[in-house]
């Protein structure tokens, strides 16, 4: 590694599995100093002991991003443990599977409260910190969803193009201060929320009723790579979007897919 995160402080939210853990362990031997937050504390803390056990400096800390006082525990336990905050990466997200019509008012209000609502709660808890350190870097993980349509994963959707719309406008609105907003949109990527969905769903990529399996090979079939991606295949831009190599990139919002959105 290159150690492009030394002394930064970085808070992962849904950090104890997928794309956030992957991202975890990744900022920790580039160097930085890693609060692994999750709903759920056991494996936060298994994370955060893991990584202390390999050398590097880092806590768990529990949260559910919909709670408001989660969150300003969240960032003032970071700002206590390491001195301030210099990144966040608000990965923390549930499945959501549905059309317009199936979707439930439960399930609707529920996925957008954790994949929108928490993503807007997480990003403005850390602005007045990273404001103190004269600026900072945002990573708010949206998806491809948010982007093209997809069968059956309407409130998933909706909330992730609400993700890109946030990163967007905070970028803009942050700008002069430092604090860089930027939005990663993996592609399928198999984590243990892409396997929910799809179980929940029957497979995104078709529409039909079929098994994991089949489901996951007619989507790889239409990725230009013809894989999928791997979570370090997004850590790695989460990376170097917290890193000073981007420190002139702010409001964009980077696909990492294979090629999907681009054929």
């Amino acid at each position: 590694m290159s150690a492009k995160l030394e002394g930064k402080v970085a808070i992962v939210t849904g950090a104890a599995s997928g794309l956030g853990l992957a991202t975890a362990r990744r900022f920790a031997r580039e160097g930085a100093r890693v609060v692994c937050a999750d709903v759920d504390e056991q494996a936060a803390a298994r994370l955060a002991g893991e990584l202390a056990a390999e050398g590097s400096r880092a806590i768990a800390v529990a949260v559910d991003v919909t709670r408001e006082q989660d969150v300003r525990r969240m960032v003032e336990t970071t700002a206590q443990a390491f001195g301030g905050v210099d990144v966040l990466v608000a990965n923390a997200g549930i499945a959501g599977v549905g059309s317009v019509e199936t979707t439930s008012r439960e399930t609707w209000d529920r996925v957008l409260a954790v994949n929108l609502t928490g993503v807007w709660l997480c990003n403005r808890a850390v602005v007045p910190a990273m404001r103190a350190r004269g600026g900072g870097s945002v990573i708010n993980q949206a998806s491809i969803a948010g982007l093209v349509g997809f069968s059956g994963i309407a409130p998933y959707a909706a909330a992730k193009a609400g993700v890109i719309g946030l990163t967007r406008q905070a970028a803009v609105e942050y700008a002069a201060t430092g604090i860089r907003f930027n939005a990663v949109c993996p592609g399928t990527v198999v984590t243990p929320l892409v396997v929910r969905t799809y179980e929940e769903r029957g497979g995104i990529a078709t529409g039909a009723r079929q098994s994991l399996d089949d489901a996951l090979r007619a989507n790889a079939a239409r990725i230009p790579m013809q894989r999928f991606g791997t979570p370090e295949d997004v850590a790695s831009m989460v990376a170097f979007l917290a890193s000073a190599e981007a420190a002139w990139i702010t409001g964009a919002v980077f696909p990492v897919d294979g090629g999907y959105t681009a054929a």
